[in-house]
């Protein structure tokens, strides 16, 4: 079996790789934590909205180390940055806005997701979560939901299951997964391989992946550039 660690993509190479996909025009809603840094990787001569639960709508990536304005914050409360446009508005305004279907997109973290699209991002666990939050209004108010995660948790074990064990943020709502391994698809069928990283075979990728792995046509390299 390949060493997982030594060929996965970075955090920063996973979210670079989901940001290729935002549509030009697009509003899109960065869950808290490692979703954050897609943010940072806005393709040149597109316009993407990115969207904050707790009431900004145009931020950009964070601020140098220094500069920040702690009046400007995300939802995971951390320092951001405006884009020209950028608008303020109550925190009821903002889920009214989600829950409306207003926004296009929303990319979210996870620790599991099922092949027909159920999602687990959040634990009453040993240092778990304390609460689902936002999540359970994104996966079902936004248009679509892409999950951005390693492809295996610290244990090893598959995040990519054929049912999630941990309690459910939203059923049959996750369209695309980017993994530290592959891009997948949740089609009708389950997980569908679009890309996968050069340096594993489809074989060991099977392996570490807890449903099966469908591929429909070519498989595509997944080719991110050396990021930190």
């Amino acid at each position: 079996m390949i060493d997982i660690a030594a060929v996965r993509l970075s955090s920063a190479q996973i979210a670079w790789r989901a940001a290729q996909d935002i549509p030009d025009g697009a509003y899109v809603n960065l869950g808290i934590g490692f979703p954050e840094m897609v943010a940072r990787f806005q393709p040149e001569g597109r316009h993407i909205t990115c969207h904050t639960e707790n009431g900004i709508l145009g931020f950009g990536e964070a601020p140098s180390p220094g500069d920040e304005d702690w009046d400007l914050i995300n939802a995971g409360k951390k320092a951001v940055t405006l884009r020209p446009g950028a608008a303020f508005f109550h925190h009821a305004d903002s889920f009214a806005m989600i829950r409306g279907g207003h926004l296009d997109l929303a990319i979210l973290g996870t620790y599991q997701v099922a092949e027909n699209g159920d999602i687990a991002n959040w634990s009453t666990g040993k240092d778990g979560v304390p609460a689902v939050g936002g999540a359970m209004d994104l996966v079902h108010g936004a248009k679509a939901t892409v999950v951005v995660t390693d492809h295996v948790a610290r244990s090893g074990a598959p995040k990519l299951v054929r049912r999630c064990s941990l309690p459910l943020t939203g059923l049959a709502c996750v369209t695309r997964v980017y993994t530290s391994l592959c891009v997948v698809d949740v089609a009708s069928e389950g997980f569908v391989l679009r890309e996968k990283i050069p340096a594993i075979s489809l074989a060991d990728l099977r392996g570490v992946t807890g449903a099966e792995l469908h591929v429909d046509g070519d498989v595509g390299e997944m080719i991110c550039p050396e990021l930190e």
